[in-house]
């Protein structure tokens, strides 16, 4: 029985990472979207929940606030590494073993452009079910102005501050993926992904998942809301999303190269 208290050395963790990678590129084609799906509304309930928090946060000095929100937005990556999903910011990591020979670049270009679409479908579909459930109205629309904050500010940056920021964002997340790998229980996982996850949220960095829920969600609540607001449109997302995406593949890529030069093993024979 193996000591569910020591860690990993690198290289083994580097082992079981890139053996994870090479899973989810051969995945089959229905698992792979429904798994995805799921890793879109996992990051959403993390992205809802981290809403909630900063709802009427104001009287709280930005600091406190923004790392609260980031702990609990933790949530969303904690399912999917516990519960199991396919999130296309942690899979940006296949770059590595691609690198290495181990999985066919075709192959994990594909699965990453699936899995993608997949989460942005399943973010959507929380946002659409989060307006009927009238969360918007919640703390007399504290929740929805929250959101439509938010979301106005990660809209309001240009494209290389955004693309530097989902640089910075994804390399925290990839980390946290890396960390949770090392986890034998519930509890290591978690606590692995945690730092690293509330991290990039309290930075207030671009992460293009969590980002197709919030501007979805804010795009469609924003006329509901007191005083009414119609300033966010598909444009606005896209133009965000595009370039979060960018650096996000960068930002995993990094991660990953970096590792693969150091423990990285050859293609199996």
């Amino acid at each position: 029985m193996s000591d569910t208290n020591s860690l990993p050395p690198p290289p083994d963790l580097c082992e079981t990472v890139f053996s994870a990678c090479e899973d989810k590129a051969g995945l089959p084609l229905s698992k792979m979207i429904i798994l995805g799906m799921l890793a879109g509304i996992y990051i959403g309930f993390g992205g809802l929940f981290a809403t909630v928090a900063l709802a009427g946060a104001d009287s709280l000095p930005f600091g406190v606030a923004q790392i609260l929100a980031g702990t609990v937005f933790s949530l969303g990556l904690a399912l999917v590494m516990v519960a199991g999903a396919e999130l296309f910011t942690g899979n940006t990591l296949m770059i590595g073993p691609v690198v290495a020979g181990r999985i066919p670049a075709g192959r994990a270009a594909g699965a990453l452009t699936t899995v993608y679409l997949a989460n942005f479908a399943g973010s959507i579909a929380l946002a659409v079910v989060a307006v009927f459930a009238g969360l918007h109205e919640a703390g007399d629309g504290a929740v929805g102005r929250a959101a439509f904050e938010l979301a106005e500010t990660k809209t309001a940056k240009g494209f290389a501050t955004t693309l530097a920021s989902g640089i910075l964002a994804n390399k925290l997340v990839c980390l946290g993926v890396w960390l949770a790998y090392a986890g034998h229980t519930v509890t290591q996982k978690i606590f692995g992904l945690l730092l690293p996850v509330a991290a990039f949220v309290a930075a207030g960095f671009e992460h293009s998942i969590a980002n197709m829920y919030l501007l979805t969600y804010a795009t469609l609540v924003q006329g509901m809301l007191e005083p009414s607001t119609a300033l966010l449109d598909i444009s606005d997302i896209f133009g965000n999303l595009l370039p979060a995406t960018i650096g996000n593949v960068i930002g995993g890529a990094f991660v990953a190269l970096a590792y693969s030069a150091a423990y990285g093993k050859p293609a199996k024979k």
